[in-house]
C-alpha cells in the first residue's frame, strides 16, 4: 500500500470558495474516488493557498488513471479549474507528489527487541 502526499496551490483570493466546494463534494465524485482506490484521502489548506493532500492507495498511478477515465472527474476538474493557476493544466494533473522521508511506525518496528520490552 502506498501513502501519498502531494502539494498544489489554490489562488489566495479563492480560498473561501474552495473550502465551500469541498464541504459538499458531489456524492458521485466521492463514490468514484472510493471505487478507484483512493482511501483515507484528506486535503489541508493553508492561509497562503498551499494545498496538501494525503491518501492511501494500493497503486496510486492506477488510482489516478481510473479517476481520469471517469466523466465525473472531468466535470469536477473543470469546476475546480478556476481555483488554480490555469497554466498548470487540470488540477488533478498538476499535483506535485512528495517523497516520504520518515515514517515513525516503520522505524519503531525496526528497533531490535522493542516488542519483547512491551513497547
Amino acid at each position: 500500500m502506498a501513502h501519498v502526499c502531494f502539494v498544489s496551490q489554490v489562488k489566495q483570493e479563492m480560498l473561501e470558495e474552495y473550502r465551500a466546494a469541498h464541504a459538499a463534494v458531489w456524492p458521485e465524485m466521492l463514490e468514484a474516488l472510493a471505487e478507484s482506490g483512493w482511501r483515507d484521502y484528506r486535503l489541508f489548506l493553508g492561509a497562503d493557498g498551499l494545498l496538501v493532500g494525503v491518501l492511501e492507495a494500493d497503486d496510486f498511478e492506477r488510482a489516478q488513471r481510473e479517476m481520469s477515465a471517469r466523466d465525473v472527474n472531468a466535470r469536477w476538474q473543470s469546476a475546480m479549474q478556476e481555483y488554480f493557476d490555469s497554466s498548470a493544466g487540470r488540477p488533478d494533473e498538476s499535483f506535485r507528489v512528495l517523497d516520504e522521508v520518515f515514517h515513525l511506525e516503520g522505524q519503531l518496528a525496526e528497533i531490535p527487541g522493542r516488542r519483547e520490552r512491551g513497547l
